[in-house]
């Protein structure tokens, strides 16, 4: 036991010395963390285009592709489109612009300026806010649901479904708040003119393709052994089995075709800010593999280690940080691959995938916190091995060059010529011919090639030409509730940057200073929303069937009487909307600060103070008190009813996720038993043919009759 402690300890304490080469992160701080999550472009059918941040070029989406902010993506007539982020997955409709304003640990800020949107979100962290920013609103989630987000081709009405959840719609200087099963469309710009009605079954081949993608993913067997915070682990189920291995609990192998596959070897390298490179796997399934938990070799057969799902209560749970490639790299100085390229020496990049409890060490700039959490949540090693591996390395540059578990497995090492590394060329059909025996002796190190990326390492494989959407996706501005970031600064500008820190990754604060001069110019399609009126009724500000209308109140004998604010008029007494004589209004306009409250207006007083109408008004105002409560009861009622509904599915999904695994152990328990009795039955098969064995033997030495020494006898008498 103390011999496999000292040597795990000897294994842990190489995988940091990235910092040696990069010294200045040891002071790194907080403010050089990058985000702990990105998007995945998990499903992509007919035209679907993409612009990374920074660049002005269109490509075709690649499916796997890591999609953060700044990011756009334009589907074409008849496309759609799937992202996942941690529990949350997005779906779009053809024809539609599709951008993250912002996406960070904490905040999700989605720009859609035209089209239609599905939402589904699964869980929702106290602190995490998803923010759906439209031409004319913004929409904000509030509670774990399913929604649809629909922007008209003019860009001036809002359509939005809340089928479960809650969300709350802010634009024109107004708020109102979409519960469950219900519909609200939200037309103008400077003025919102809101009408929110009950749900109806209307959906189209879009929705019923939304939910047979979340069934999918209700159904996946892998969420037992998997976060499910990891993205795309429930791509797993069709595409590989689970199997328990002593030493790494359960193990994912995949099923593949292919010779001589190993991990890290069919996709592409890309340079995605602020992580650097990138790996792009081709296969269906290969993202969460490649970005979380680790790989080993059972038996000659790789599998991957995943990161565990949460535990019981009690013990400490860390959400699955990103990484943009488990791999440690061969080479030396300027990553020349000493090793046989068909017989000669060559110039190549070379890597292997980090096995379990082997400490991944990042390349950009990072805190101490941010080195332990991205390895705690990825693999089996502790917070105690990692601040020791921080401090022997990073601080005091005590490097022990040592050999990792995976660079002497079969087919582990992978390399490719510089050249086709930073062009994004399929590693696969790009490989170069390593020998085993070089690889073993040859010299590791955790970081990345301080190779800079040329424009096509930030493009990717996807093909050049691809549909360009239409000029207003990109100029039509945006409603926006949260202030987003500035948009990422020119790839030129921040190849600059990571020429002169020696081909890595510049510090995220040294790229939120140069987005933050340039802020004046790079948020010019973002339109802050105003605040609402404070003293609004929030859950009654829509045209609702039932309810007080926001922008009229209907009385008998009168005419409607429109009292909504004109923007375009000065806030004069003249311009002001007077109510009815005799009677006040139920709700009064919108106030963002362009008209006097009616509490400011000039009023018929009596003498003594009172009003000629105070019996009337607070009748009025006791309907209206006693409406609203009723109102809030039956949202109320409808609220427990669905959630007591998810509850009921949930435990559904539970207890079918019990029967299976208790079916899966009557199975394994039948198998083994099945076994055991073949194992007899060959037993007694053994022991019965040595048994016929041994009569053949002893029939073989019995001794033959001899011959008769004496004559015949004959029969004759004597004569």
């Amino acid at each position: 036991m103390r011999k496999h402690v000292l040597k795990l300890a000897t294994l842990l304490s190489v995988l940091l010395a990235t910092a040696l080469f990069a010294p200045q992160r040891a002071a790194a701080d907080d403010d050089d963390d990058p985000p702990s999550r990105v998007a995945r472009l998990s499903y992509a059918s007919g035209t679907v285009s993409f612009n990374p941040g920074g660049t002005d070029d269109w490509v075709s989406a690649v499916v796997n592709r890591p999609i953060t902010t700044g990011d756009k993506l334009w589907t074409d007539n008849g496309a759609r489109a799937e992202l996942h982020i941690g529990s949350a997955a997005i779906r779009l409709s053809g024809n539609t612009g599709f951008s993250f304003l912002n996406l960070d640990d904490r905040m999700a800020q989605i720009r859609l300026t035209e089209g239609t949107l599905n939402l589904r979100v699964r869980h929702l962290e106290q602190d995490e806010s998803i923010e759906v920013d439209t031409p004319n609103l913004a929409f904000s989630i509030l509670r774990p649901g399913n929604y649809k987000i629909n922007v008209n081709e003019a860009g001036d009405s809002t359509f939005v479904v809340v089928r479960d959840g809650e969300g709350e719609v802010t634009g024109g200087g107004s708020a109102y708040t979409v519960h469950p099963r219900e519909t609200g469309t939200f037309t103008g710009t400077d003025q919102l003119d809101a009408d929110i009605q009950r749900f109806g079954d209307n959906d189209d081949d879009f929705d019923h393709w939304c939910r047979d993608r979340d069934r999918r993913e209700d159904r996946s067997q892998s969420s037992r052994y998997v976060s499910s915070d990891v993205i795309g682990y429930e791509d797993l189920d069709d595409n590989g089995g689970w199997r328990t291995v002593p030493e790494y609990g359960t193990v994912w192998f995949p099923h593949t075709v292919i010779v001589g596959w190993a991990p890290y070897r069919y996709g592409h390298w890309v340079w995605i800010s602020p992580w650097g490179w990138t790996w792009v796997d081709d296969a269906p399934w290969g993202f969460a593999p490649f970005h979380y938990g680790r790989w080993v070799t059972v038996a000659g057969v790789w599998g991957w280690v995943p990161c565990a799902p949460r535990a019981v209560v009690g013990v400490a749970y860390v959400r699955p940080v990103y990484a943009p490639a488990l791999v440690a790299w061969v080479g030396g100085p300027h990553f020349s691959v000493g090793i046989g390229i068909g017989g000669g020496g060559g110039v190549g990049v070379a890597w292997f995938p980090l096995g379990p409890r082997e400490v991944f060490v990042p390349s950009y700039h990072v805190s101490r916190t941010y080195v332990t959490n991205v390895n705690v949540s990825n693999t089996t090693v502790n917070n105690t091995v990692v601040n020791n591996y921080y401090n022997n390395v990073v601080v005091n540059k005590n490097v022990t060059n040592i050999k990792y578990v995976n660079q002497t497995a079969p087919n582990g090492v992978t390399a490719t010529s510089q050249q086709n590394f930073t062009s994004a060329q399929p590693v696969g059909r790009n490989m170069i011919k390593v020998d085993q025996r070089e690889v073993a002796s040859a010299q590791v190190r955790p970081t990345t090639p301080t190779v800079a990326p040329q424009q096509r390492s930030v493009l990717g494989a996807g093909a050049a030409g691809a549909a360009r959407p239409p000029a207003r996706f990109q100029e039509r501005p945006v409603v926006a509730r949260t202030p987003p970031p500035p948009v990422p600064v020119s790839f030129v500008k921040q190849q600059q940057a990571i020429q002169a820190n020696g081909g890595l990754p510049p510090a995220v604060s040294q790229m939120r200073q140069a987005q933050t001069e340039n802020a004046p110019q790079a948020r010019p399609n973002i339109k802050l929303a105003p605040p609402a009126n404070a003293g609004m009724p929030q859950n009654i500000q829509a045209n609702r069937p039932g309810s007080v209308q926001n922008n009229r109140v209907n009385r008998p004998g009168q005419q409607q009487t429109n009292v909504q604010n004109n923007s375009n008029k000065p806030p004069t007494p003249n311009n002001a909307v007077q109510p009815p004589p005799g009677n006040q209004p139920v709700n009064p306009p919108a106030n963002n600060g362009r008209n006097k409250s009616y509490n400011d207006r000039p009023s018929t007083a009596r003498p003594d103070g009172g009003s000629p109408n105070t019996a009337v008004n607070g009748q009025l105002d006791q309907k209206h008190q006693q409406q609203l409560e009723q109102l809030r009861q039956r949202q109320d009622q409808e609220r427990q009813r669905i959630e007591q509904k998810q509850v009921q599915e949930q435990q559904k999904i539970q207890q079918k996720n019990a029967e299976d695994s208790r079916k899966q152990q009557v199975e394994q328990k039948q198998q083994q038993q099945l076994q055991q009795l073949e194992q007899k039955h060959g037993q007694q098969q053994e022991k019965l043919q040595q048994k016929q064995q041994q009569e053949r033997q002893k029939q073989q030495e019995r001794p033959k009759d001899k011959p008769s020494s004496k004559p015949p006898k004959d029969d004759k008498p004597p004569h």
